[in-house]
């Protein structure tokens, strides 16, 4: 009988990591959930089981009773899914030091030390690493300096991980969503709202009026790509990008200006 999977999940209270949660644990997979925050860790536990850690995965003295914990508990990793992530707002003369020190910790930092930490055990296992990046890891949203710089960092981490560990069987790659309906996109939300009027899903409708697709992604259809990436049927995959956007990051933005011409322009 195959061994259950020890899958670890940062950032897995809410979002993508909370469906990372939910999707393995109907596959039967042993979770570790860590977060900041117990309350919805404690909730996503209650629904999935897992090892609950609350903590700064941004901290590596934090990761060192971290490891002790999943020994203890699993003794092996499989599967690290980076999915902690936080803001980065403002252009780079409206951004403090402490809001660029925060958008690097919180995107960039976590994954890197979540990754070392996680490293020795995933060499014994030749487990896989996921990182989630963002659109923002391939193009300059508007007034996002700290979130855009942390997160086009995460794909040099992600490719020198993957250099470096292919070698010991371990297995790194990363995932670029556009917009996704998770609590963090529904605050981004706000601006639209209070400037137009927009309900929450007429926002969304307007942020992915040019998305190919016309639509956000759901938290779900994001975690089916991590776990594609970690699965066997990925296995020669590594060092990757896969964008998961919904086409937007293909659109030729010069040439929006065609597709609004008015009937009477259009012949």
């Amino acid at each position: 009988m195959t061994e259950a999977r020890t899958v670890v999940i940062t950032g897995a209270g809410t979002g993508i990591g909370a469906a990372c949660a939910q999707l393995y644990a109907e596959e039967g997979a042993r979770l570790v959930l860590i977060g900041r925050r117990r309350e919805p860790l404690e909730q996503v536990a209650h629904a999935t089981g897992g090892l609950v850690l609350v903590g700064d995965a941004a901290r590596p003295d934090t990761w060192d009773g971290f490891i002790r914990q999943i020994h203890t508990h699993y003794g092996r990793i499989d599967v690290l899914l980076a999915c902690a992530g936080g803001h980065g707002l403002g252009s780079a003369t409206q951004t403090s030091p402490a809001t660029w020190e925060t958008a690097l910790r919180s995107n960039l930092d976590s994954a890197f030390y979540s990754a070392r930490a996680c490293l020795p055990l995933l060499q014994e296992s030749a487990g896989s690493i996921v990182l989630i990046g963002s659109i923002a890891s391939l193009a300059a949203g508007p007034e996002v300096c700290g979130y855009t710089t942390a997160k086009h960092a995460l794909l040099g981490l992600n490719r020198s991980l993957a250099r470096d560990y292919g070698p010991h069987g371990v297995r790194v790659n990363a995932v670029c969503p556009g917009w996704v309906h998770t609590p963090m996109a529904d605050a981004e939300m706000q601006p639209l709202m209070d400037a137009y009027g927009d309900t929450l899903q007429q926002a969304y409708e307007r942020v992915c009026a040019d998305v190919p697709l016309r639509r956000a992604a759901r938290a779900d259809e994001i975690a089916k790509v991590c776990r594609f990436l970690a699965s066997n049927d990925a296995s020669i995959i590594t060092g990757a990008t896969l964008v998961a956007d919904g086409g937007s990051s293909i659109v030729d933005v010069p040439t929006l200006a065609f597709t609004r011409l008015e009937p009477a322009h259009a012949q």
